[in-house]
């Protein structure tokens, strides 16, 4: 059988002048305390009993009932059994009873001696569930009861005459115990002089009412310390709204960050799992320290070989060394350069935070502190949770960022395609509707003038040729630099000299513009040069086409020259280079764009679809080389320069001894 009558009720039942009064939890273990205090203080053998509601509140005071019973043998603890408590008689009287026991919502303590009685007699007052964000101020301490603490006798003896018939119900193997005691609190007078000692009360209050402010003061500095952080990492996200551009997010993170935590220096920079080196460039650094502390701006700063970076990289976690002279990672010596802990010390690092930048678990870069005070600096919980949460700004922000460029890349991208469809049109709307309509007008003129005469008849076949000649080109081009883009060639890469993929290309060259005057073609290549490794037809398709551009850029009175050097142990260069026109310096790189035309699409002088140098460009690059142009100016002439690889050494004594053998 469950009880579930209230003690308090019939306490108040029994005694209506008592009047009952509202406590906390920390003013209820403050007045137990204390009148436990006078139980071992004093040299009388007292009735105890405590009612402590759970077994894990009973856990907490177990120690303090062990000494209570060296002083009397009269001690009852009863509570409601959460692991291991249960009805026993081994130091003092232990008593279970249900969790939906009416005790289990109240607070228990009665002391009855010969020359003084006290007692709380409190139940628990049921509240909202309660939450905080603070840790510090815990939800048991918010706790509310509502009963009566005197020390008026006739309540004590009320109050543990209801106890011990309780205890009687739940436990009636201890009657022998308990009558005893119950027939003295009914004969004995209840009144009186209450001889209690006020002084373990006074000294028992006053502790916990130290101990409360403490916690107030401890519960306020986890509150600014929260304030701290949300205001600054809400400045970073005021920093990253107001502006994409990475460089001033660093730098006011890092300005931030060290003024916040008083840190001798702050630095924040970029770099990712695999460098060696990072560039220092956005430092904070303390000026209120007592000694000028050496700025590290603008240097570069070592990362291999650094074991607190490779350990951030390999746990992705922050770490923190509080005193860099003392720490034993610091002191290895990797080949024979200086220690990072000497590093340290010339930098007047004495404390060193690295935290890690991550998106991803991608490093992005990190976040360092250095304490340059003599005396190792005492790390926060808090410290470190506002860094880590900075940290986190900050590699959102360079997300962004990063992000915010490809998309400017993206634009100029879109807008590149769109001067490419606007130049396309304007393309095919003149170099096919052109020759289209001169063929059509000499079919025409043909199929209807049978009396024409043989000479005209031959000038409009040759203009209806020239300009079929003129759009088969130009789709040949728009075929090739679409295949080259695809990747759908099939390279036939082989050795072979240079000279002969010249001379075929000025072949070709001197076969298409026989009837027109050219410039003097000056070929300058050394017998030395080594063999390329190239795909021969498209290199001379290459060499062909600068050497038309050359030519429709070039007066007939002017100078073309093919050169070639040897550019270090894996490439040549090869230089087709003429005295005409020129390229102005903006435009140097702009001439390999497709469809780029020097005067315009609807407006030039000179043929040609524009394709030629993108389709170089294309075929260079395949190749593994570069393609650029330079000039001095307008009317200065222009150089073409490209890269393309020689045969490697391995390669040439294979073919050297194949000759041999087969010789």
């Amino acid at each position: 059988m469950i009880i579930s009558d209230s003690v308090l009720d019939a306490l108040l039942k029994a005694r209506p002048q008592a009047r009952p009064q509202m406590y906390f939890k920390s003013s209820m273990t403050a007045l137990s305390h204390a009148m436990e205090d006078q139980v071992l203080a004093g040299d009388d053998h007292p009735l105890v009993i405590a009612s402590f509601q759970r077994e894990r509140f009973y856990r907490q005071e177990a120690h303090r009932y062990l000494r209570i019973a060296e002083r009397t043998d009269q001690v009852y603890v009863l509570a409601a059994p959460e692991t291991d408590f249960a009805n026993q008689s081994e130091h003092y009287e232990t008593i279970a009873f249900k969790p939906t026991d009416g005790l289990s919502k109240e607070w228990h303590l009665v002391v009855l001696g010969k020359q003084y009685a006290s007692c709380l007699i409190c139940k628990e007052r049921e509240l909202p569930d309660l939450r905080t964000d603070t840790p510090e101020l815990h939800v048991d301490q918010a706790r509310r009861f509502e009963g009566i603490w005197t020390f008026d006798r006739s309540v004590v003896c009320k109050s543990a005459e209801l106890l011990l018939h309780r205890i009687a119900y739940y436990r009636p193997e201890l009657a022998a115990k308990i009558n005893p005691v119950l027939e003295r609190i009914e004969t004995e007078p209840q009144s009186g002089i209450n001889q209690v000692d006020p002084a373990p009360f006074a000294e028992r209050l006053v502790t916990y009412l130290q101990a409360g402010q403490y916690k107030l003061a401890k519960a306020y500095r986890a509150i600014a310390e929260k304030e701290r952080k949300e205001r600054l990492v809400n400045s970073i996200t005021a920093a990253v709204r107001r502006s994409l551009d990475p460089n001033e997010i660093l730098k006011i993170a890092a300005q931030e960050l060290g003024q916040v935590l008083g840190a001798g220096r702050c630095l924040i920079y970029r770099c990712k799992a695999a460098d060696t080196i990072a560039t220092l460039e956005h430092e904070f650094l303390n000026a209120v320290c007592a000694a000028p502390i050496p700025s590290l701006a603008g240097r570069p700063w070592t990362l291999q070989g650094n074991p607190l970076f490779e350990q951030v990289v390999q746990e992705q976690e922050p770490v923190y060394i509080q005193d860099t002279q003392a720490d034993d990672r610091l002191s290895v010596i990797k080949d024979g350069e200086l220690t990072i802990q000497a590093l340290a010390q010339d930098w007047r690092i004495h404390s060193w935070l690295m935290v890690p930048v991550l998106h991803q678990n991608q490093l992005l870069g990190m976040v360092e502190l250095h304490f340059c005070d003599p005396t190792p600096h005492e790390l926060d919980r808090h410290e470190l949770e506002m860094i880590e949460a900075i940290a986190t700004q900050i590699g959102v922000a360079l997300i962004q960022a990063e992000a915010f460029e490809n998309l400017e890349d993206l634009n100029q991208q879109l807008e590149a395609l769109d001067r490419t469809r606007s130049n396309l049109i304007a393309i095919t709307g003149h170099e096919l509707r052109t020759p289209l309509s001169t063929i059509q007008v000499c079919l025409e003129s043909l199929a209807s003038e049978p009396d024409m005469s043989p000479d005209l008849r031959q000038v409009m076949l040759n203009s209806a040729l020239t300009d079929g000649e003129r759009m088969r080109k130009l789709i040949q081009d728009f075929l090739t630099l679409s295949r080259l883009e695809s990747g759908r060639i099939e390279w036939k890469v082989e050795p072979l000299p240079l000279w002969e993929c010249v001379d075929l290309a000025l072949s070709s060259l001197q076969a298409r513009r026989s009837a027109n005057p050219i410039p003097q073609i000056i070929t300058q290549l050394s017998t030395e040069l080594p063999l390329v490794q190239v795909d021969g037809e498209w290199l001379v398709e290459v060499l062909s086409k600068l050497l038309d551009n050359a030519c429709k850029f070039t007066d007939a009175k002017g100078r073309i020259t093919i050169q070639a050097q040897r550019l270090g142990t894996d490439k040549l260069e090869v230089t087709v280079s003429d005295t005409g026109r020129g390229i102005e310096a903006n435009r140097l790189e702009t001439v390999f764009d497709r469809f780029y035309q020097e005067e315009g699409a609807l407006r030039r002088t000179t043929g040609g679809t524009g394709l030629g140098l993108a389709i170089c460009r294309q075929i260079i690059t395949n190749w593994g080389g570069q393609i650029w142009a330079e000039s001095g100016g307008k009317d200065c002439g222009s150089q073409f320069h490209f890269t393309v690889p020689i045969v490697p050494l391995e390669e040439k004594q294979s073919m050297s001894t194949r000759r041999k053998r087969n010789t």
